[in-house]
């Protein structure tokens, strides 16, 4: 009896052709792509979510890929550049809270007070804004909005199919859309850290005229540390519950329906 293995070559293309995508996705995706996930564990994921979607993506792909290097070659390079930029734009998301914890922060003369930020490569952040960034990861999986990510990795087959050209305007317009927006969300979240630190700050200069012997700002430290700790308590749920709303908006436009 002779066993028939001829077709393994052109399975393994397919596979490494799904996994060029979807690791360099997996690699960048908000919840699932954090620095703070070892790397093994994220390459565990994207094979296992390859061997998942090959069933399903696989009949997509031209055939006899073996029999033409070149084109295979040019299709791994354009499966990245997929990738990357799907992924790229969806991590501009996450953004948004690093963003507005820094202008919360410099509202709350805590600026200065830096840490960690696990969420984005391990690089030095305002507190407030490691603290959202972390609450945003958690919140993604306690509201199982991570299947929102993985439908984007199935549904990232039909927006670009294989072999097909990248959409390089798409993808620029997109981008810049996105940027603009983390801006938006960023600002409307610290719109009331803006507000209150006007208010409080118009109210030091008006105390500082009447009373110039009284060294007012020393003072007012410590008021305004606590005034920004006590208005986070107060608006943490409403800012987190506009936030998830914006993620999955935006992770929306990479579903196919």
């Amino acid at each position: 009896m002779t066993v028939n293995l001829s077709f393994l070559p052109e399975v393994t293309a397919v596979f490494l052709l799904m996994f060029a995508r979807l690791g360099t996705m997996i690699m960048l995706l908000p919840a699932l792509g954090e620095s703070s996930i070892p790397t093994r564990i994220r390459l565990t994921i994207a094979l296992a979510v390859t061997l998942v979607l090959y069933p399903m993506a696989a009949p997509l792909y031209p055939g006899n890929l073996m029999g033409n290097l070149p084109f295979l070659l040019a299709l791994l390079a354009m499966e990245m550049v997929i990738g990357f930029a799907i992924g790229l734009c969806a991590k501009l998301i996450t953004s948004a809270l690093t963003t507005a914890g820094m202008i919360m922060a410099s509202q709350s003369g805590m600026a200065f007070a830096l840490g960690t930020d696990v969420a984005n490569q391990g690089q030095q952040g305002a507190l407030f804004g490691n603290y959202l960034s972390i609450l945003g990861i958690t919140l993604v999986f306690s509201t199982d909005t991570h299947y929102l990510v993985i439908a984007a990795l199935h549904d990232s087959f039909e927006l670009f199919p294989p072999g097909t050209l990248i959409p390089v305007s798409d993808f620029s317009q997109y981008a810049v859309q996105t940027v603009a927006d983390v801006f938006s969300v960023a600002m409307r979240m610290s719109a009331p850290f803006i507000v209150v630190g006007i208010v409080f700050y118009f109210g030091l200069g008006l105390l500082n005229k009447l009373m110039p012997q009284l060294q007012i700002f020393f003072i007012a430290m410590p008021v305004n540390i606590t005034l920004g700790l006590l208005l986070l308590v107060v608006l943490i749920s409403s800012l987190m519950t506009f936030y998830l709303d914006h993620f999955q908006q935006a992770l929306g436009k990479f579903l196919a329906g």
